[in-house]
């Protein structure tokens, strides 16, 4: 499969998943890195599982992202700038993802490859490294937290 190809077929899912897991900002930077990545892996590749297989870049991508940005000073002295929202977006999804954002980072990406990416658990686990049932866990217990979180806030809302 021609690159150019494999890249089309991916592009959406990765790019969901990022979004997702370094937020729609940061995205784009780690959408380019896994690519490069890819294509410099990609004779090396062995065809069983394409999609987890950039999937599994773009997810260290994201985790060297977080730890750069964690190495990063930020200013103390200013107060945050608070970035809008996509206004094309719907409100609800915008903060769907917003609460994905916040889950711990093995739940995070389990939700992301499975609903941003829309991989099923057998590809899931092998972007992450464990086992199916593992991978089935993880997206369970991300979701029991995020209705956890959503009930809380509508009883403070």
């Amino acid at each position: 499969m021609p690159f150019q190809r494999f890249l089309d077929e991916h592009r959406e899912p990765v790019l969901g998943f990022l979004r997702a897991m370094v937020g729609p900002h940061d995205a784009d930077d780690c959408f380019q890195e896994t690519f490069i990545a890819a294509l410099r892996a990609y004779r090396r590749m062995d065809g069983r599982h394409p999609r987890a297989w950039v999937m599994t870049i773009a997810r260290r991508k994201a985790i060297d992202h977080h730890r750069a940005r964690a190495r990063r000073p930020e200013p103390r002295a200013e107060l945050p700038e608070i970035v809008a929202g996509d206004h094309g977006a719907d409100p609800g999804a915008t903060a769907i993802w917003a609460a994905v954002g916040e889950l711990a980072p093995g739940q995070r990406a389990a939700v992301a490859l499975r609903y941003a990416a829309d991989l099923p658990y057998r590809e899931i686990a092998a972007a992450l490294d464990c086992s199916e049932p593992a991978a089935r866990r993880r997206v369970a217990d991300g979701l029991r937290a995020l209705r956890a979180n959503v009930d809380r806030e509508e009883a403070l809302g």
